[in-house]
């Protein structure tokens, strides 16, 4: 992982960080910076998939509780990825889950907080998790932010979870595995994961290598970037370290 870690080092102005689970080992293999933190932008969606699937857990909602008046985020992506759902005013909370998460989309995450409780009972149920993550209604606020470990214990909570429980957990995985942040030169199926981006942060968790055969779990964050709408340097690096971390997972054969 040292090719890795170097690539990481290479964005020389800003803070950044990343972890690297191997499941095939069951331990961190690679670790920077875990104590910095970072604003989540749209990545604190998964944090509220993952609370909301820890409600059904406990019995308080069901996935198939009905939602309603419910909107989509034109600005976002759902009527390429979910054309069928178009106009639709009322869904499942399953679904809403799912396609908040795969498309980015803050209407729905407000949606979704507001039928279960509000923004205060969601950050209570997280900390009690993560005592280091906070999610916020604007997406875009300083405080919507989260420890680089915490963040990596995360997406590990939620991978494993679905090896244990998948029916509990399927909606927030169908949402990672629907985007389509892709990366030229790592297959689509071989990377599920959510990013997060301000003009100077990048934070980036997910999955990479074949689902059930042992891939490597990670979470990236990078943060007081030049402005990233100007400068694609730091961008550049981010995608040259995803594909140094793809052929990673290949050589542990």
């Amino acid at each position: 992982m040292e090719k890795v870690i170097e690539k990481v080092k290479e964005i020389d102005i800003g803070d950044l960080g990343i972890i690297i689970y191997s499941q095939k080992q069951q331990r961190i293999i690679s670790s920077l910076n875990s104590n910095l933190v970072v604003p989540l932008a749209s990545a604190a969606k998964v944090a509220i998939g993952y609370c909301i699937a820890k409600w059904i857990e406990d019995g308080l909602y069901t996935w198939d509780d009905i939602m309603m008046d419910i909107h989509f985020n034109p600005d976002e992506n759902s009527h390429q990825l979910y054309p069928h759902l178009q106009q639709r005013r009322s869904l499942a909370l399953r679904d809403a889950v799912e396609v908040m998460i795969a498309c980015h989309d803050s209407f729905l995450a407000k949606n979704i907080v507001s039928h279960c409780g509000g923004w205060d009972l969601l950050n209570l149920k997280i900390q009690a998790h993560f005592t280091h993550i906070t999610v916020t209604e604007n997406p875009r606020d300083m405080d919507n932010n989260g420890e680089l470990g915490e963040i990596h214990k995360l997406i590990c909570s939620i991978y494993q979870g679905y090896q244990k429980n998948p029916e509990l957990w399927l909606p927030v995985i169908i949402g990672l595995v629907r985007q389509n942040d892709e990366i030229e030169g790592i297959p689509g199926h071989l990377l599920n994961h959510m990013t997060g981006g301000l003009e100077d942060v990048i934070v980036d968790i997910g999955i990479v290598g074949e689902f059930n055969s042992d891939p490597l779990l990670y979470a990236l964050g990078a943060k007081g970037l030049p402005n990233r709408y100007v400068h694609q340097e730091s961008d550049k690096k981010i995608i040259e370290t995803m594909k140094l971390l793809y052929a990673e997972y290949l050589s542990q054969g």
